[in-house]
Order: C-alpha cells, then sequence, then structure tokens
C-alpha cells in the first residue's frame, strides 16, 4: 500500500529491520504489511528460571512487533511513531518451540494508533494478549 503526501509524493512504507534485541531474541519477520505483522521467536533462550517463556520477553516482543506494524502505517505519510502504553495479560505459558506474534491494528490515526497483538504457541493457543497504542510524530531532524 502507497499513500500520497500533499506533495504528490508516493512514499512505500518502512520495512522492519531487527533490532539488537530482536536478533539476540531469535524474532523471525513472516510477514509484514500495514494489515498485519507476523513474527515468530524460540521459546528456548527466552525463558525464566523455570523454563517458562519470560513473561518480560513476550512483552519485549510484542511491543517490537505491535510498534513495527505502528510504523509500516506512519511511514506512508512520511512519520514515525513513540509508544505511549503497553499492556498485556498472560494466559499461559509455553516451554518448548516457536511462538508467534501477530499484530493487527485496531485504529490507525493521523495522530495514534491502537494494535492488538497475539502471542500463540506451536498449537495456535493463546500465550498473550498485548495491546499497544503509538503516538505518530514526525521523523526526528539528524
Amino acid at each position: 500500500m502507497t499513500t500520497t503526501q500533499n506533495t504528490g509524493q508516493t512514499l512505500e512504507p518502512w520495512s522492519i529491520e531487527l533490532g539488537e534485541l530482536d536478533r539476540k531474541m531469535g524474532v523471525q519477520i513472516i510477514e509484514e504489511s500495514i494489515d498485519k505483522v507476523v513474527a515468530t521467536m524460540p521459546v528456548a533462550g527466552n525463558t525464566q528460571s523455570f523454563g517458562l517463556l519470560h513473561g518480560g520477553a513476550s512483552l519485549a516482543v510484542g511491543e517490537a512487533v505491535g510498534s513495527w506494524a505502528a510504523v509500516k502505517f506512519a511511514s506512508t505519510f512520511g512519520k514515525v511513531v513513540v509508544g505511549v502504553d503497553v499492556n498485556a495479560t498472560h494466559h499461559r505459558s509455553a516451554t518448548a518451540g516457536l511462538v508467534t506474534i501477530t499484530a493487527t491494528p485496531i485504529k490507525l490515526g493521523r495522530r495514534m494508533t491502537s494494535h492488538e497483538v497475539l502471542i500463540t504457541d506451536h498449537e495456535q493457543r493463546r500465550i498473550c494478549t498485548l495491546r499497544i497504542t503509538n503516538l505518530v510524530v514526525d521523523k526526528p531532524k539528524h
């Protein structure tokens, strides 16, 4: 999807670039569009001391995927986003395999976006549900 600014310039959506933490956590991008961003992450290497997927790892990956989805949208009109709120409910644990993280928009506005982020296990059971809100802002000037 592309949009046109008042200048008539057509902007392509931003392509996701993994950060250092994302790479350390083993995140892989599966699908990326304004309508949906999907990634996977291994449970191994992202566990707490009892061998369960760490809740902090779920929050970190969920916030990343939700923010990427928001940036994909905002980039089409020359903007970026900053997170203002994230909350999560942990439903069950995971001990092995890959989890899948899927972000879909709840509301895409010119000033604020909200996304639902679902984290599921290899059997498509819901592990965690997040909601993230991002403020749409001008790109920083370097």
